[in-house]
């Protein structure tokens, strides 16, 4: 078999095992190795758990002895830094590896590139770029949260085919199908939060869980200016068993005090703004851990993250209804844009980009801003 078949062949292997870990390495990257030697795997692993061994440490430990002389395929340069595991480089090292094959380098500043010269400067030969694309689009929250230092951010709506959420009246419930309400419970898990405004929490008193649960904490995150949230919600009931964030420019203490003491992390902004900035709010999650954020609304919401040129992807789950009539709520609220020339342009996801998802057809829609990535 000619060598790039051998490497692709082996690479795609290690991508499959990487997207064994989507869900529950958030914050990390999702990584999946394989050790190979006389054209045979000798060992193979993908990471499980932030905090946990890295997927090329495993794979290591697999093969044993069979790994000094033989070619280490990743999806990810290896790191070379300190983080809550040791470096991973110093170990492909010290292993005895022929050659190391990785998809693409690591954007992380404290890698990009390092782990590929420490190799190199072992003597390894070291190849980068085998399948690149799809291990970007496997791993594009941790990419585009590392370049762009704030969250990469979905935006996901359930509307009609007319593009309302709600009608006149704020009934959504339920415009899509139980098939596609768990699909979007699913999404949930492939980002490290989900958040709302404080509409939607109180017309619809969300929990705003991912499904299946996730072992690592999950954030959800309410825009709340005012601090409207009311003490009896089920977010805030529910604060000490998972995470609840409240981002807001409201100076009343003794209701941040009442959400402190019931576990609720109010996050102010400290301006005289009348409304929480975007800009600032995604500096401040990225600050506090969040690399993938998953916005489901209300419209209002969802229409400044998309004005402010903030939506790194969006999710549709489009049910076959039509209500007509000028009435009712647009999926993307805010100022109408006045030139077509200045609508936000939109591009179908990749066959690469819907498999990184899980994306199921008939379910969901994923498009990407043009500005993305």
């Amino acid at each position: 078999m000619p060598r790039s078949d051998h490497d692709i062949k082996w690479m795609r292997r290690a991508l499959r095992l990487a997207a064994r870990g989507l869900g529950e390495t958030n914050p990390n990257p999702v990584v999946g190795c394989v050790v190979v030697k006389g054209g045979r795997r000798v060992g193979e692993a993908w990471h499980h758990r932030a905090g946990g061994p890295h997927a090329e440490v495993q794979a290591l430990a697999r093969a044993g002895a069979k790994a000094r002389g033989a070619t280490l395929y990743v999806n990810l340069e290896p790191c070379a830094h300190q983080g809550r595991t040791p470096p991973c480089a110093p170990l492909l090292v010290k292993a005895g590896l022929r050659r190391v094959v990785a998809a693409m380098r690591d954007p992380d500043p404290r890698v990009d590139g390092r782990g590929v010269a420490l190799l190199r400067r072992a003597g390894i030969a070291v190849t980068v770029g085998i399948l690149e694309d799809e291990a970007a689009a496997l791993n594009e929250r941790f990419i585009v949260a590392a370049r762009r230092r704030r969250p990469f951010v979905t935006l996901k709506a359930a509307l009609t085919l007319d593009g309302r959420i709600a009608t006149a009246r704020g009934e959504s419930k339920w415009i899509t199908s139980p098939a596609q309400r768990r699909d979007a419970r699913r999404l949930r898990r492939l980002h490290d939060g989900v958040a709302v405004g404080i509409g939607t929490v109180l017309a619809d008193d969300p929990m705003l869980l991912p499904q299946p649960r996730v072992a690592r904490p999950f954030y959800r995150v309410v825009f709340d200016s005012r601090l409207r949230i009311p003490l009896g919600s089920r977010l805030v009931r529910s604060a000490r068993t998972s995470p609840v964030w409240v981002l807001t420019v409201s100076r009343s203490a003794r209701k941040k005090t009442l959400l402190e003491e019931a576990g609720v992390t109010v996050i102010r902004q400290a301006s005289s703004r009348w409304r929480v900035g975007l800009p600032w709010a995604t500096r401040a999650l990225w600050a506090r851990g969040l690399r993938g954020l998953l916005v489901e609304g209300g419209s209002e919401l969802l229409g400044a993250f998309l004005a402010a040129g903030l939506a790194d992807a969006v999710a549709l789950y489009r049910a076959p209804l039509i209500l007509g009539g000028r009435e009712g709520v647009p999926a993307f609220g805010g100022t109408a844009t006045p030139r077509l020339a200045d609508a936000v342009a939109l591009r179908p996801a990749s066959a690469a980009e819907r498999r990184a998802w899980g994306a199921r057809p008939g379910l969901v829609e994923l498009w990407y801003p043009s500005h993305s990535r």
